[in-house]
């Protein structure tokens, strides 16, 4: 029956208009306390109940020029910061009206444009952008002007809305750790070059340090994949240099997990031999054999926040980045330095 009841039938049985009908069932927030007093509301919406009324979205599409569909494009599902993200975004955009479809770039740029033009010709709204390079590159698309977007997780070197963690200051916040444990020889695990995420969380922490007069010299700074493989080689060198450091710092935690395998086949301990920390606080994080000392970044107000900007920038109004704060988890990775290798 849902599919023959219409909102004229609806409007008819009660002596309303039709558009009284149609703002109170689907109009904005505002719209709907505008429409009609909260006792006609009330009797609209029991009625649709009743008669088991559904939306037909195709016309709804028609009348508003609207698909309520927002694109989302990250590098990998199957990273859980990512899916975290995105159940964040899922559930603000559900909340709001809206659906969302993800795709997976791979953090390749050629397949990045190639997504973009798969997404947009699904005619959405708009897009979240969850795979952006610091360089922008696949950001430029001529097909991106017409359509609102903001990005989540990274930021552009461009002017481009953005919402992320406090990288910079999540950095900061392990330097600032490693110090007061009276670490002076670190190094970094610093992830991909062409993610903000890895850059900024690099450059907070050399920051601090340079601050309190020690500099990381380059060779102190190491890339690598956002993950376990990633990690455990870039910890190998790190911990194979002459002058081993007494701490390390990964800007996620896969990276951490891969250095706490490059320590175990080196013979180290962490928590004892080496300290370590990495970032996101990911869930198994605190369920390792040495709980690893993490910065938790809000990875699902990441999402909701940047759905939140994004309809800003859809109902005409500007959208506006956002820095969400991070907070320094110190667990059992994390010790003064100590043996040989301490200063």
């Amino acid at each position: 029956m849902g599919g023959s009841v219409t909102l004229r039938g609806i409007a008819d049985r009660l002596g309303l208009h039709v558009s009284t009908v149609s703002r109170v069932l689907h109009g904005p927030p505002a719209a709907r306390e505008r429409a009609a007093s909260a006792e006609t509301a009330g009797r609209i919406r029991e009625l649709a109940a009743e008669l088991g009324y559904r939306p037909n979205p195709h016309a709804a599409s028609l009348r508003t020029r609207r698909s309520n569909l927002i694109g989302v494009l990250f590098p990998r599902m199957s990273e859980v910061v990512v899916a975290t993200i995105y159940e964040g975004i899922e559930e603000e955009a559900t909340a709001r009206g809206y659906s969302t479809f993800v795709t997976n770039t791979h953090d390749d740029p050629d397949t990045q444009r190639e997504r973009i033009a798969m997404v947009l010709g699904r005619r959405v709204d708009g897009l979240i952008v969850g795979d952006a390079h610091l360089d922008g590159a696949a950001l430029t698309d001529p097909a991106l002007r017409g359509t609102p977007f903001v990005l989540v997780n990274r930021r552009s070197s461009a002017e481009y809305p953005a919402v992320t963690c406090d990288d910079h200051l999540g950095g900061r916040l392990v330097a600032e750790h490693f110090l007061a444990l009276g670490h002076r020889r670190v190094a970094v695990i610093a992830g991909e070059p062409f993610a903000s995420t890895g850059a900024d969380r690099t450059a907070g922490f050399v920051a601090r340090y340079r601050q309190a007069g020690l500099p990381l010299p380059d060779h102190a700074v190491r890339h690598c994949a956002f993950d376990t493989r990633g990690g455990r080689a870039a910890a190998t060198a790190l911990l194979g240099a002459a002058e081993r450091p007494t701490a390390l710092f990964a800007v996620n935690d896969l990276a951490a997990i891969g250095a706490m395998g490059a320590a175990r086949d080196l013979g180290l301990r962490v928590g004892a031999d080496i300290a370590l920390a990495g970032f996101n606080d990911i869930p198994v994080s605190a369920e390792l054999p040495v709980p690893l000392t993490s910065v938790r970044s809000p990875m699902a107000g990441l999402g909701r926040a940047a759905v939140q900007q994004l309809l800003r920038r859809l109902s005409g109004g500007p959208a506006k980045s956002q820095r969400l704060a991070p907070e320094l988890v110190a667990r059992a990775s994390s010790t003064e330095p100590r043996g040989p290798a301490a200063d």
